[in-house]
């Protein structure tokens, strides 16, 4: 009898650890055999279920003490995949999240073989199959970066021209918080659009949005706040090209020409650079005082 109990509890485990018997055709026409997809299975129980949950639902044993919450997988979106607002990631958008992590949360970087870690980006595609099942369905497009007209000996005027886009051109204050005085955006205002600037009352205050996500996200202060898929400048460009699927954030491609998001991209790195230096973070906040 307690032969025939411990075979049939190992037909149990193998059964567990080999859910898949046949491939998927993600988006893409991407064919995905089983085995890959089992590997995927084995690799999420080991390295992501504690915080993402079984189901895929972001709701693991240690999701409660986790701020922001771990992404939904069933919700098939995503945050910071390199494609325009809405639009399917491709495989690498996947593979850098999960080999970089995402900073200042709970997504820690994870040193996993290419063969694991394409496995498990297969296997999350499974909680969404209404969102990723099928060869019609279509991968996000890429956009291809412009040449910077910058480069790091025009920075500071880069950082200036930044700072006008921000705060008049772009608008990014509807969101964000403002980081220059009120003469100064009039100024810019009355350059770029002939009148002064109207100012809301929050406006040097960060303001809550809406999201996909079932809770309210909170637009980063630049000067505080680390930024979760940010290891670079070409990485805060691409944000400002593509946008934040879910949060709000759109991408700003044919919104604001490609100078101006260049000018963008120096301008909010160099807001970043102020979070490593509280003294000069203090004398730059100072400005501000009794706006």
């Amino acid at each position: 009898m307690r032969i025939l109990l411990l075979s049939a509890l190992l037909v149990l485990v193998a059964c567990e650890k080999t859910p898949f018997k046949e491939s998927k055709t993600f988006a893409g026409n991407k064919v995905v055999d089983a085995a890959t997809l089992n590997l995927g299975y084995t690799t999420y129980q080991e390295y992501c279920v504690q915080c993402h949950g079984k189901e895929g639902n972001g709701q693991g044993p240690s999701y409660m003490a986790a701020y922001p919450q771990p992404r939904n997988f069933k919700q098939g979106l995503y945050k910071f995949a390199n494609v325009p607002y809405g639009e399917l990631p491709h495989d690498e958008d996947f593979y850098r999240i999960i080999k970089k992590g995402l900073n200042g949360n709970a997504m820690l970087p994870w040193d996993i073989d290419q063969n694991r870690l394409d496995a498990v980006t297969q296997y999350i595609k499974t909680f969404a199959p209404e969102t990723w099942e099928g060869g019609d369905k279509v991968l996000g497009t890429k956009v291809e970066a412009t040449p910077d007209p910058y480069g790091p000996e025009n920075k500071a005027k880069a950082i200036a021209d930044g700072a006008k886009v921000y705060h008049v051109v772009a608008q990014c204050t509807t969101c964000h918080r403002a980081y220059e005085t009120k003469a100064q955006v009039n100024t810019w205002s009355k350059e770029v659009t002939g009148k002064e600037m109207a100012f809301e009352d929050n406006y040097y205050e960060l303001k809550l949005q809406e999201s996909e996500y079932g809770y309210k996200v909170v637009p980063p202060d630049f000067t505080y706040h680390p930024l979760r898929s940010i290891h670079g400048t070409s990485d805060i460009y691409q944000r400002m090209v593509y946008g934040v699927t879910g949060s709000g954030m759109p991408g700003w491609k044919d919104v604001v020409t490609d100078d101006e998001l260049w000018a963008l991209t120096y301008y909010v790195e160099s807001l970043m650079g102020l979070r490593s230096d509280l003294k000069a973070r203090t004398e730059f906040m100072r400005r501000l005082e009794n706006q």
